[in-house]
């Protein structure tokens, strides 16, 4: 018996288990359907507990108590647990009943657990909080007046009444957030103008849902994961609707939305609330219909504080300051760098450690250790961008030098040539999608705008930190060749021409050859850009051996004298560019590059075009302006059937095309040439007239070769003709004039006394601009008699007219027939020796649009404005009040008229007007527009102080109400004929 107690323990020991096991292991569809039921009372408290508070929440602006936030989120973790139970039971094998029999009775107990804890007792809900009164943490503002200009700019915004949705935008690390936490803080203590403020912190990308989830956390209210974004925006518009005089702020938005589908109520003056956000797209803040508030970089001088501030006074030191100031200049002034690089040199005293750091943060590729924070930031936009080809358009930016301004047009055209821009119907398609992609890369702060008055000549910037993580980014795979520094005087060495090289950007630098045995082995090499090195004159034959995967290469502005014969086998070639080669003699033959899509010899030195040019089956673009080009062949444009632009003016004297040839390129979108004559001229327009389609841009020469400023790019054309010597009039040869013409340009002709014959010539009257030129059978503008409609023209501009005498042929208003010049925008008159009145009273009112007036350079000009003998009000039934009104006009030039008595007798009234300048008028002695009031939009009078001191003035505070727009200037003669001309 003493042995049996014993060993029935242990067999009970053994048993126990063994039965637990078949207990768990046949119970299995038991236990379920009790989990079941208990889930299902667990489910309907939670339901009861929510209907509770959409009636607590949605009805009496109250917000949930923690503990019950707190139990629903368990509510909702244990229903998704019993979920993935059920369905692991469903799958579940005959060897795992008894493991999950007892993992259904632990869940049974854990359910029935926290069912028992959801019998609230109290109220569910509290009072909602009077607004977010938590001070963010945040530093101080850096770069005072800067950061401190954006700042008030946004805090009068906010104190502004009609303004109720703001958007700051800005380059990542420019204190965009800093800024914002400053306002936010400060409207905390000023609470007689908002009773709550509410920061959210969005950050990268969020869903409806996600924004839904932040907004409710940061006002105390719980949302249910499990119902729709309609509800729950339900529930948030209703909560926040309670809450008056409300700044909802929210932090780093990547992408815009609309507020009723995350639940905020519009900001209105019913509501009395702001909406504030910040991002680094300023498209975010226009799509969110936000006023845009541009958070801008700090100056040069603000940054070199902001940097001896956190670096510590030792960087002032004589020997460590130089090196310091290009250390902080690496910076680029963005505030995130300059802190960041400041503080980890904080208390280095060794200079040799203050040129290290300089020359890691010079080289690009690997960068100073604390930089790539930054880079951090700065890749988060880079990475956001929608496709690989806004990247790429970075790419391309980055390989021009640092702090260089990029002329649009130009990087659009390496877009093309490198294929960023994909094929499309027509290059205007292609530059406006590549317009398009800068604008998008501006507003997303990659790149900047440089301001320039001239459009054609648009620039744009890459900020010095965003070109080092460009190429940080791309430099790694070793796509991108990066040589530190700058003004390289020799080709880099072996060790940067790497098999996996794709881009090689040598441009703007002093290369002066390149050694006979180099010979690099770039087996994946795209793109070749040697442009801009002016001292280069020779590139050995072995260079492009090894280089057959060669698609742009780039030699423009450099002193090459012959290409090497290996161009010739670079088969995969698509653009050769060779734009102001003027030393270039020899250029291989080309009947090889097949695939050659841009050909560039502005400009080169070339006396004849290269060998093989008519098989380049898929030319697309062949620019030969060049002056030293003796000939051009007959029959080879017509095979290039694939132009699309084609530029053969100013090539030379006898380099001329023929009509059918040019005509018989029908993809043809521009063209600049000259005919051989006025007849080959017309087959081109008969032809072009007769297929429906016309290039969209021309600047086409006709008659005797004469040399004009001539715009390069083939974008800035227009359609212009130019007529040189011609008889214009009728006979054999009319001209015919193209459709859509709209500059038209006659010099040194016959067969022109007024514009009313030209208005004879097919299609003038479409003409937006009209330029007359030492044409000297014109005497008048315009007959009394005539009919002649210029309703399109802009700009009139009358040059070097010997016998030109008056505007019109019989004084007085009713000359000028109806609408004439009704759209005239512009109108200049320059070396007419004769003429000694401008306009009388009624011909200038019915210039009605007239904006622009100059006079030069005509000695006989008496007067601009002046009443005709034969003029009065009886016989033309004109207001003279009304003349003496000239709303449109803004600029207003006279210059070298040593007879000029009189701008006009009466007083002008000119509301617009914006500039008067007045040279070498010795006898004018006043000018005819009233002080009271001055024009609102005057900027400046530009005259010498002689001529404005000797002026006699109507009234006695003329002088003194004028005095504050004169500006004392010494004209330079040259200026008004290069402006006329």
């Amino acid at each position: 018996m003493e042995v049996l107690g014993p060993v029935l323990e242990i067999v009970h020991i053994m048993l126990d288990p063994i039965a637990k096991y078949f207990k768990y292991h046949r119970g299995v569809k038991k236990y379920m359907m009790i989990l079941h039921k208990k889930l299902e009372e667990l489910k309907c408290r939670k339901d009861d507990i929510e209907s509770r508070l959409n009636i607590d929440l949605l009805l009496s602006g109250k917000t949930l108590k923690k503990e019950v936030q707190l139990w629903l989120d368990g509510a909702c973790k244990i229903i998704s647990q019993v979920d993935s139970l059920s369905k692991e039971v469903g799958d579940m094998k005959y060897l795992s009943r008894a493991r999950l029999g007892k993992k259904i009775t632990v869940t049974i107990k854990i359910v029935d657990e926290h069912h028992r804890k959801g019998d609230f007792v109290d109220r569910l809900v509290i009072d909602a909080p009077t607004g977010n009164k938590v001070t963010l943490p945040t530093t101080e503002l850096v770069g005072k007046s800067t950061a401190r200009r954006n700042m008030e700019q946004l805090w009068d915004c906010l104190m502004d009444d009609s303004c109720r949705k703001i958007g700051v935008y800005g380059m990542g690390g420019v204190g965009k957030t800093t800024m914002i936490k400053l306002i936010h803080n400060r409207l905390l203590e000023e609470t007689n103008k908002f009773d709550h403020v509410i920061w959210v912190s969005v950050s990268k990308f969020a869903s409806v849902t996600q924004l839904q989830d932040k907004l409710a956390r940061a006002i105390g209210v719980c949302m249910p994961e499990n119902e729709s974004e309609m509800v729950r925006a339900a529930k948030l518009f209703a909560m926040i609707r309670t809450m008056k005089n409300c700044v909802l702020i929210f932090d780093d938005v990547w992408e815009a939305f609309q507020l009723e589908d995350v639940g905020i109520p519009e900001p209105g003056a019913d509501n009395k609330s702001k909406f504030v956000l910040t991002a680094r797209l300023a498209d975010v803040c226009l799509r969110m219909g936000c006023k845009q508030i541009k958070a801008e970089l700090l100056s040069e001088e603000e940054a070199w504080n902001l940097f001896v501030e956190k670096a510590g006074l030792d960087v002032i030191s004589p020997h460590i300051e130089p090196i310091a100031k290009e250390v902080a200049k690496q910076c680029a002034c963005l505030p995130l760098a300059i802190v960041t690089i400041a503080r980890s040199l904080k208390g280095v005293t060794e200079s040799c450690e203050w040129r290290n750091a300089l020359e890691e943060l010079r080289d690009s590729t690997r960068g100073h250790h604390d930089m790539r924070r930054v880079f951090e930031q700065l890749k988060f936009s880079y990475n956001h961008l929608d496709d690989e080809k806004h990247r790429n358009c970075l790419l391309y930016c980055a390989l021009y030098p640092e702090d260089f301004g990029i002329r649009r047009k130009e990087l659009i055209e390496r877009l093309i040539t490198g294929g960023v821009i994909d094929r499309m119907c027509s290059r205007r398609a292609a530059f406006d999608k590549g317009h398009a992609m800068l604008n998008k890369l501006e507003k997303a702060c990659l790149l900047e705008c440089v301001m320039n008055k001239s459009e054609d000549n648009k620039q744009v910037k890459m900020h010095d930190l965003v070109r080092d993580m460009v190429i940080h980014v791309n430099g790694i795979s070793s796509r991108l060749m990066v040589k530190s520094g700058m003004h390289l005087r020799e080709i880099p060495d072996g060790n940067y021409w790497t098999e996996d090289l794709e881009m090689v950007p040598l441009m703007h630098n002093y290369i002066s050859g390149i050694p006979s045995d180099v010979s690099p082995m770039c087996t994946r090499i795209s793109t070749l850009l040697l442009a801009s090195n002016h001292c280069l004159t020779m590139i050995p034959d072995p260079f492009f051996m090894h280089m057959a995967t060669l698609e742009v290469l780039d030699l423009s502005d450099t002193s090459i004298e012959a290409l090497p014969s290996s161009i010739s086998k670079l088969g995969k070639l698509s653009a050769l560019l060779l734009r102001r080669c003027a030393k270039l003699r020899l250029v291989p033959s080309l009947e090889k590059l097949i695939l050659l899509r841009k050909l560039d010899l502005c400009h080169a030195g070339i006396k004849e075009i290269p060998q093989g040019i008519e098989m380049l089956i898929n030319l697309r673009y062949l620019n030969l302006h060049t002056p030293y080009l003796e000939f051009l062949p007959c029959g080879v444009l017509s095979k290039l059937l694939n132009l699309q632009v084609l530029i053969t003016f100013g090539a030379s004297k006898t380099s001329k095309v023929k009509g059918y040839e040019v005509a018989s390129l029908r993809k043809l979108e521009t063209f600049s040439g000259q005919f051989y004559n006025i007849h080959e001229f017309n087959i081109f327009v008969h032809s072009i007239s007769t297929r429906g389609r016309e290039p969209d841009m021309y600047f086409i020469q006709e008659g005797e070769y004469h040399t004009v400023t001539f715009k390069e790019e083939p974008e800035s054309f227009g359609k212009h003709v130019k007529l040189v010597k011609c008889f214009i009039g009728r006979g054999d040869d009319e001209l015919v004039l193209p459709n859509g013409i709209q500059s038209l340009d006659i010099h040194d002709c016959h067969g022109v006394a007024s514009l009313c014959d030209i208005s004879s010539l097919n299609n003038a009257t479409n003409l937006r601009s009209l330029e007359i030129s030492k044409c000297d059978d014109v005497k008048y503008a315009f007959r009394a008699s005539s009919s002649t409609h210029f309703r399109s023209l802009e700009s009139l501009r009358l040059i070097d007219l010997l016998n030109f005498v008056s505007l019109s042929y019989k004084a007085g208003a009713a000359a000028l027939p109806n609408d004439m010049f009704s759209n005239l925008k512009s109108f200049r008159i320059h070396r007419c020796p004769n003429i000694k009145r401008l306009f009388t009273p009624g011909l200038l009112l019915q210039l009605h649009s007239l904006s622009v007036i100059e006079v030069t350079f005509c000695p006989q000009m008496k007067d601009i404005i002046a009443e005709d003998n034969d003029e009065s009000i009886e016989n033309h039934s004109i207001d003279m009040k009304k003349t003496t009104n000239h709303p449109m006009l803004r600029h207003l030039v006279l210059c070298e008229l040593p007879k000029l008595k009189s701008i006009y007798t009466q007083t002008l009234h000119c509301d617009s007007l914006q500039v008067i300048e007045v040279f070498g008028c010795p006898r004018l002695n006043r000018i005819p527009f009233s002080p009271s009031p001055v024009p609102s939009n005057l900027d400046k009078i530009l005259a010498t102080k002689e001529w404005w001191e000797s002026l006699e003035w109507d009234q006695p505070n003329a002088k003194t109400a004028f005095q504050p727009y004169f500006k004392n200037c010494i004209p330079h003669k040259l200026k008004f004929i290069n402006r006329s001309i």
